[in-house]
């Protein structure tokens, strides 16, 4: 599948991939300063994003996805970091291809089997009606019903299309529902990667535990596990100066300095 990315800046290439719900959009901001100092490959994982839609998914194909996409692109030898999902899917790709990775950095996920959290979400978005409504803010309300948190509700409407036709989820909500218990299996449980690999977890976060460490540290030997303190699961939109001197030190772009405000 040939997904869909975008390219900021030049130099040593770094891909980032989202996590599930998201987009490259939701890294705009972080592609923005790192461009600054490498070639910046933001991707949209299939079903996501503006790339395309598939009845299938799970990690064998989105780490397939991942290899046509450097090929394509004619890229040797990269660092990857993965936010949740695109986590789980950086390190099945680092058990497959860990001769194409520097470093790998993945954000708040662990390897293992994770419980079902999202299944009041995907009904929750597959009861709209879309075609009954106008506007994102009457979505948002509308969803105000099951979904309480408004920032997880903005999080979501970043994935309404609005055109002349109407409203359109630009992800793929049945194929995602439908494939989501493969999303929650464990990956690379049957060997260790010995790279270089940071994994940055949110300090009120509960998606990395102290057993979860202790996986990390034995398929990644070389992994170090750093916190942000305050931070919850989309760290890196909540703490996104802490965050890029955590990825500017790890993949040493630069000494860590102070960050511009990332919008």
């Amino acid at each position: 599948m040939e997904l869909h990315y975008q390219l900021s800046g030049a130099g040593q290439p770094l891909v980032i991939l989202h996590g599930l719900f998201g987009s490259l959009d939701n890294w705009r901001g972080i592609a923005k300063q790192l461009s600054e100092d490498v070639q910046v490959i933001t991707v949209d994982l299939r079903n996501h994003g503006r790339s395309p839609h598939s009845d299938r998914q799970d990690y064998a194909l989105m780490v397939a996805d991942l290899k046509q996409l450097l090929a394509d692109l004619n890229l040797e030898k990269i660092d990857l970091i993965g936010h949740s999902i695109g986590g789980k899917v950086a390190m099945a790709f680092a058990h497959v291809y860990p001769e194409t990775l520097n470093r790998l950095m993945v954000v708040d996920i662990a390897p293992r089997q994770y419980p079902d959290e999202h299944s009041q979400i995907f009904q929750s978005l597959l009861t709209i009606d879309l075609p009954l409504y106008q506007k994102r803010s009457e979505v948002d309300q509308a969803l105000e019903q099951t979904i309480k948190d408004k920032a997880v509700r903005q999080f979501l409407l970043m994935n309404l299309n609005q055109n002349n036709e109407g409203l359109s989820w630009r992800m793929n909500l049945p194929a995602l529902q439908q494939n989501y218990p493969k999303l929650l299996e464990s990956v690379g449980q049957d060997s260790s990667v010995h790279i270089p690999a940071c994994f940055v977890k949110g300090g009120r976060s509960s998606y990395i535990k102290q057993d979860d460490e202790d996986l990390i540290k034995i398929l990644f030997p070389e992994a170090e596990i750093v916190s942000i303190a305050g931070a919850g699961h989309w760290l890196h939109a909540e703490a996104p100066v802490e965050f890029l001197n955590i990825v500017r030190s790890f993949f040493a772009y630069a000494s860590p300095k102070t960050t511009k405000t990332v919008n």
